[in-house]
């Protein structure tokens, strides 16, 4: 299975294109997408939509893996982050993905085994998942990779009680 994984943004997009077999990921590649501060929001979140299309087209992942939106504190950056957040599920919709949203706290507890783990740690299995020699960059590209290493942990822990239960 191919995983899109989305760390949604506005001013950085983090994303991670992953191959699931089994039980072992193989990074295919991974990225991150930004816009200009200075850009009307209407144009960042064009160029959002377009460069996440073209990852789509590139890679064709099966299935998108989002992290779901983190309460901030402040109202306006959560409003801009869910607008990312909106771009980055309508291009995956529209490029025939089904899409799985977790939770910051899923994210940790599928790769550290704790919810409560801090971004380091998150960081360090990212790299041992995927035997890469340095953590990705920007934090926003590792995050998406965490987002895909989630969906396939879920999926295949899904695969494994429909075996059970003989489906």
């Amino acid at each position: 299975m191919r995983i899109l994984g989305i760390d949604p943004g506005y001013a950085i997009m983090g994303w991670a294109v992953l191959d699931l077999k089994g039980n072992h990921f193989t990074a295919v590649d991974y990225g991150s997408i930004t816009t200009d501060a200075g850009v009307p929001m209407p144009q960042r979140l064009g160029h959002l939509y377009s460069q996440l299309c073209a990852v789509i087209e590139k890679y064709h992942p099966e299935e998108a893996s989002i992290e779901e939106l983190f309460f901030n504190n402040n109202a306006k950056t959560v409003i801009h982050v869910g607008e990312a957040r909106g771009v980055a599920i309508l291009a995956c919709v529209n490029g025939g993905l089904s899409v799985s949203e977790y939770t910051p706290l899923q994210i940790k507890q599928a790769l550290v085994g704790y919810g409560r783990a801090d971004k380091k740690q998150v960081q360090a299995m990212v790299k041992a998942i995927l035997n890469l020699d340095a953590v990705p960059r920007p934090d926003d590209t590792a995050d998406a990779v965490a987002a895909a290493i989630c969906h396939g942990h879920s999926c295949g822990n899904r695969l494994v009680r429909a075996r059970r239960k003989g489906i």
